[in-house]
């Protein structure tokens, strides 16, 4: 299902966090656990992740990670505030060490000028650090291009967290 060259940095990613302790949530909408698929896709992976939420609605941001109904009113789903609060959500209501969350608009439509399909935001939070956010506009690469993209940049930020000094 996965590229093998992903499959091995993943496999890396969690030998890595495996080795500090770590444990991993996610939180996406756009990719709807695709990052939580492919981490379970590894064998032995359960003592690594401890969970993964879709909310891919709104309602789902703000029942299952907590995202305010005023902050996606305010700035739209697909923002870095938004990310931002499915990060810490994730965190809060998991057993994790670090936390991604991804949201985005991976088409074909649904773009608008101030958020084209293939703009994606992303945040990443471990215990005791700041919450790192970043928004990547890919582009209209197709549906399961833009997915895949935010995957590996999400697996990246996954890396960059569980090596920062807590």
């Amino acid at each position: 299902m996965f590229d093998p060259n992903l499959l091995a940095r993943t496999a890396s990613l969690l030998e890595f966090c495996r080795s500090k302790g770590l444990k991993l949530a996610t939180a996406e909408s756009c990719t709807g656990g695709l990052v939580a698929g492919l981490l379970t896709e590894i064998p032995g992976s359960s003592d690594v992740v401890d969970r993964g939420f879709v909310t891919y609605s709104n309602a789902a941001k703000t029942e299952l990670v907590g995202v305010p109904a005023d902050l996606i009113r305010e700035h739209g789903a697909v923002s870095e505030p938004v990310a931002e609060a499915m990060a810490e959500g994730a965190l809060a209501r998991s057993n994790a060490d670090v936390a991604v969350a991804i949201t985005g608009v991976a088409g074909p439509g649904g773009g608008s000028p101030s958020k084209p399909v293939g703009m994606v935001c992303f945040a990443v939070v471990r215990r005791g650090t700041p919450v790192r956010t970043i928004t990547h506009r890919f582009g209209d690469l197709g549906r399961g291009r833009v997915r895949m993209e935010a995957v590996e940049a999400a697996l990246v930020m996954l890396r960059e967290a569980a090596s920062a000094k807590a």
